[in-house]
């Protein structure tokens, strides 16, 4: 008998429910983001891999919270409720830029509390944690914004060219800006996980030296693929990222 259907939760979402699955990937979405921006990987992922996306505070149905200013923070959040989602059950985490930074705040915390260890930290288009990056981004106005978002192509053009939209959107993007941005560790940062980074070679802003310094931040293995592709290679390349973590997560020995 399949296990029953836990809670709707403030923190996931599961857009395609499979309870009967082997591994949970807790995905983690980028500066601005929400938890739709991995409605398409759910899908695309076998049925042994259930997907619980984060909903971070601030946006769409969690728009009346306040947002979090700072990644630990954040992390903090998710792992409040994930600890249960995940009791029992082997998982992953992935995140995508700001995202990764969450996400590998989660692995510490987990490890930390020694409740469980993730099979594996996906860490997509986000520099290592020790290494510095700050653009500032979060302190220009808000057309400077727009223009930032406009710059990376993952937010609809639709949405940057209609006012009413943007006045809900701009200051959660700067407040995520803020806590992606400022977020920095020392080198001896760790986690036992290993780490599968991906890399746009086209990224304005995270280069590939700096995405393959993660190696840096694991006490096993590292893996390091590198996409064609801008900041949201992902999106391009969604079908070769879900065979990726697929077979990661297939293979007994990790």
């Amino acid at each position: 008998m399949a296990p029953p259907v836990p809670p709707r939760s403030s923190w996931f979402r599961t857009f395609h429910p499979r309870p009967e699955a082997q591994t949970i990937l807790v995905c983690l979405p980028y500066a601005g983001g929400s938890a739709n921006a991995y409605f398409s990987l759910s899908k695309r992922l076998p049925a042994e891999i259930e997907v619980l996306s984060a909903q971070y505070p601030g946006r769409q149905d969690r728009i009346r919270e306040p947002c979090l200013p700072t990644v630990p923070e954040l992390a903090r959040g998710a792992f409040e409720e994930l600890t249960a989602r995940v009791a029992g059950r082997s998982f992953a985490l992935f995140g995508h830029s700001m995202g990764g930074a969450v996400a590998f705040e989660l692995a510490r915390l987990f490890e930390r509390d020694a409740s469980a260890l993730p099979r594996a930290l996906f860490v997509s288009g986000r520099r290592a944690p020790s290494v510095t990056g700050d653009r500032g981004v979060r302190f220009r106005d808000d057309a400077g914004l727009v223009d930032e978002l406009r710059s990376l192509e993952g937010t609809d053009s639709r949405v940057l060219d209609e006012p009413d939209l943007l006045r809900l959107l701009l200051p959660m993007v700067r407040a995520d800006y803020g806590a992606a941005e400022t977020y920095q560790t020392g080198p001896d940062a760790l986690v036992d996980s290993q780490v599968v980074a991906l890399a746009g070679d086209r990224d304005p802003h995270v280069r590939i030296d700096e995405v393959a310094a993660w190696q840096d931040h694991t006490t096993a293995a590292f893996d390091l693929r590198v996409f064609p592709g801008g900041h949201f290679f992902t999106t391009e390349h969604e079908p070769e990222i879900a065979a990726l973590v697929a077979d990661t997560l297939r293979d007994p020995a990790r």
